[in-house]
């Protein structure tokens, strides 16, 4: 075991340890560049041969990623991608960034990391470090990640090694990146962890070692619960505070000048993107399963899914105010993306509410610079082939009423200030009243 622990901790610090990174999507293309960067060989699996074909030629497909950093490293041969998981056993480390979604009954689909688990499976070999960044309920890695890799007959602890360290990913912002986000790390022993810690060492500023697997799971879980939760609330506020007659944002900015006690999240028309609208109820399953209910968790839940609804009325009624129905109604909504300035439309609240006023009659069409052509989700499977129209002043005057899903900075605003019949605000975007301008 020691000889193992010493001999792959020395290629770790030498630089000299190939790191394999599984998922080239958000959260592993970042993760396999940076290690690249840092000198370190990266070999990339991803099935989609699409992407790695991409790489391999030095082009990035993520929106936030600057391309010339890909074409870098593969130029320098510190990186390459391949579809060809039977090169798993070439890795000393590997590195597991898969989805982890869903159901239709709101329970986890362990699929991506199952089947995973059980490719490594086949070629796993003595020596090797195996850690899951996939976000996931606690006891994924110590119960299914090591029964799977233990039919192999080989050890977890002795022959190979096993962590958890949670993905941290925020694309598109500018201030935190993967190397200078602090890094949570969790082994299933003692070895596990101090290999996973010394590996992320050698490119994260910071690391934070954590006690298990299980613990550093929860870690994950409890983050994006404290963001869902606190979402839910503004945006129950928000539909309070229009009541009232009061301007959630102004409330908001307000607030957000007390210097403690306060920490700021801002409403909007729903929550997306693959972290939010799916982590929360990898919890509420697991919950249950120990007899437990998660009463905030499942009430932020219902809170946020009612916006994209409550959005929807509120056209309704801006619309009934200028004499239309939605049906028949030119409806033009402004982003896709789940939040700003990426071309991520995983769980975006846009399409449910595009959807919804397809149903209602609206003709709907749209604008968003990342996201150039509709893509069919699994959100909205049967969507129209839309693609992304240009913001001119004759197509803005087209539209009985533009809104406001996303607010990329690259948007002008003042332009469809200038040009609208009407707008609908959802992203707080007009502070100052207009007299066209509707929030939502």
């Amino acid at each position: 075991m020691k000889n193992h622990k010493q001999n792959l901790l020395k290629k770790i610090k030498k630089g000299d340890a190939l790191i394999g990174v599984i998922g080239l999507g958000y959260v592993g293309l970042p993760l396999a560049l940076i290690y690249a960067e840092n000198k370190f060989k990266v070999l990339g699996f991803d099935v989609d041969e699409k992407k790695t074909q991409k790489i391999n030629r030095g082009e990035c497909y993520i929106s936030h990623l600057d391309s010339k950093r890909i074409s870098r490293v593969v130029k320098a041969k510190k990186l390459m991608a391949t579809s060809d998981f039977s090169r798993l056993n070439e890795p000393d480390i590997i590195i597991i960034c898969v989805p982890t979604p869903l159901n239709a009954q709101r329970d986890p689909d362990m699929h991506y990391i199952i089947n995973t688990a059980e490719q490594i499976k086949k070629r796993l070999r003595k020596g090797q470090l195996v850690v899951l960044e996939s976000t996931t309920y606690p006891g994924t890695t110590e119960e299914l990640m090591k029964g799977i890799l233990e039919e192999t007959g080989l050890v977890c602890g002795r022959d190979f090694y096993l962590a958890f360290s949670p993905e941290r990913e925020d694309p598109g912002n500018k201030k935190y990146s993967t190397d200078n986000i602090p890094k949570v790390i969790g082994g299933f022993d003692k070895a596990s962890g101090d290999l996973a810690q010394a590996v992320y060492d050698k490119v994260i500023n910071r690391t934070i070692r954590v006690s298990s697997a299980r613990t550093a799971e929860a870690v994950k879980l409890t983050e994006n619960i404290f963001r869902a939760v606190n979402i839910a609330l503004v945006n129950e506020l928000k539909v309070i505070y229009e009541r009232m007659n009061i301007d959630i944002w102004e409330v908001l900015d307000a607030a957000s000048t007390k210097p403690f006690g306060f920490m700021r999240f801002n409403p909007g028309p729903g929550w997306g993107g693959h972290c939010i609208p799916l982590d929360p109820f990898y919890l509420s399953w697991k919950a249950r399963e120990c007899g437990m209910e998660t009463k905030f968790i499942e009430l932020a839940g219902e809170i946020n899914r009612r916006m994209p609804q409550y959005v929807i009325d509120k056209l309704q009624q801006a619309l009934n105010a200028h004499g239309k129905s939605v049906k028949g109604s030119n409806v033009m909504v402004i982003g896709l993306a789940y939040k700003k300035d990426i071309n991520d439309d995983r769980e975006s609240p846009a399409y449910k509410i595009m959807a919804s006023l397809i149903e209602l009659g609206a003709n709907v069409t749209y604008h968003d610079p990342f996201v150039p052509v509709i893509k069919l989700t699994r959100q909205w499977p049967d969507a129209p082939a839309l693609k992304s129209q240009t913001l001119t002043a004759k197509t803005i005057a087209a539209k009985d009423a533009i809104l406001i899903i996303t607010d990329h900075t690259d948007v002008d605003y003042k332009r469809i200030a200038k040009h609208a019949k009407l707008i609908v605000d959802t992203r707080g975007v007009y502070r100052q009243p207009l007299p066209n301008v509707v929030k939502a």
